[in-house]
């Protein structure tokens, strides 16, 4: 089983890169829209921040450790969340690219995907007519020829110069079965060490569907392979985002939301922030009598180094 644990926490994943601006108006795309949704996501109760960077100009998604710093540093001065920073970036971003931001941040916390993989963005063609920008349409076409490049050398340089230099622990992100016999493969080898915050992903084409029985299944696996050592998390693509994270939450599991999984806040309604996906989180498990997490009981749980030792 899971390691037992009192509270939940709740990660907040901002702007991601799988959606663009066409398709939302609330996706922040600026470092002062991340840095003030990354703020009110924690005000209105995430413990963890998942940020990924955009150019400004156009909302493309930029690997570039300059526009990190520019959200950065207004988010750890406006609340005491732990900021994780993405070592997967971007389609067509390179290991050496999608690691830039993190190298120079020394966050507490990164992510790191467990596999390569199909990432198919392209059915979202479908629902756009028309985009703001020609890159949105290139962005989603280009995933239909793309694999997402995370090899066992990938992934063991990410664990070395970013986890053994700087101290930094990590969201391990599983996006299929596979995955987590990939992580359990690194935990045999001693290159990751317990507790491991594992995020099970689901609904994303190319990788594990959105079916309970996934859900059921992935955690029975992480069970079997992880024991008590590790805090098991749930995320889900579009509509599918809050059930998956309650019926997880249901089962002793911590959650994931954010307008990088989700655009939407109901059926039909467009969220008009991150802060407004957490309340709504946040009220299905108080309602549920469970407890939330804060930003310091979350280091506690994942053995984190804390926010003085960053270097933003």
């Amino acid at each position: 089983m899971a390691a037992k644990q009192k509270k939940v926490i709740i990660t907040c994943a901002t702007t991601g890169s799988i959606h663009t601006p066409t398709m939302s108006e609330h996706l922040p795309l600026t470092p002062g829209d991340i840095a003030r949704q990354s703020i009110d996501a924690a005000e209105a109760g995430a413990a963890i921040i998942h940020l990924h960077a955009r150019n400004p100009e156009d909302g493309r998604p930029t690997p570039d450790p300059q526009v990190f710093m520019e959200f950065l540093p207004r988010i750890k001065q406006g609340c005491d969340a732990v900021v994780n920073i993405t070592t997967g970036g971007g389609h067509g971003m390179s290991l050496e690219e999608r690691m830039a931001g993190a190298l120079q941040a020394r966050p507490e916390m990164s992510s790191l995907n467990m596999g390569s993989m199909n990432f198919g963005l392209y059915p979202m063609l479908d629902r756009y007519p028309h985009f703001q920008y020609e890159w949105e349409r290139t962005h989603l076409e280009n995933s239909r020829d793309f694999i997402f490049r995370n090899t066992f050398k990938d992934i063991e340089r990410v664990l070395k110069e970013l986890g053994e230099t700087h101290g930094t622990r990590f969201e391990f992100e599983c996006y299929d079965t596979g995955h987590l016999y990939n992580l359990a493969h690194f935990l045999d080898r001693g290159l990751v060490k317990p507790p491991l915050f594992v995020q099970t992903i689901f609904g994303i084409l190319g990788g594990i569907g959105a079916d309970q029985e996934n859900l059921l299944h992935q955690k029975r696996i992480a069970d079997k392979l992880f024991g008590d050592d590790y805090h098991w998390s749930v995320l889900a693509a579009g509509r599918h985002q809050i059930g998956f994270v309650t019926m997880g939450a249901i089962l002793g599991g911590n959650v994931r939301v954010g307008l990088e999984d989700s655009l939407y806040a109901y059926k039909g309604k467009l969220a008009k922030s991150n802060a407004e996906q957490v309340k709504i989180v946040r009220s299905i498990l108080e309602n549920l009598s469970l407890d939330i997490a804060t930003p310091n009981e979350a280091r506690e749980m994942l053995a984190l180094k804390g926010g003085d030792d960053v270097g933003f």
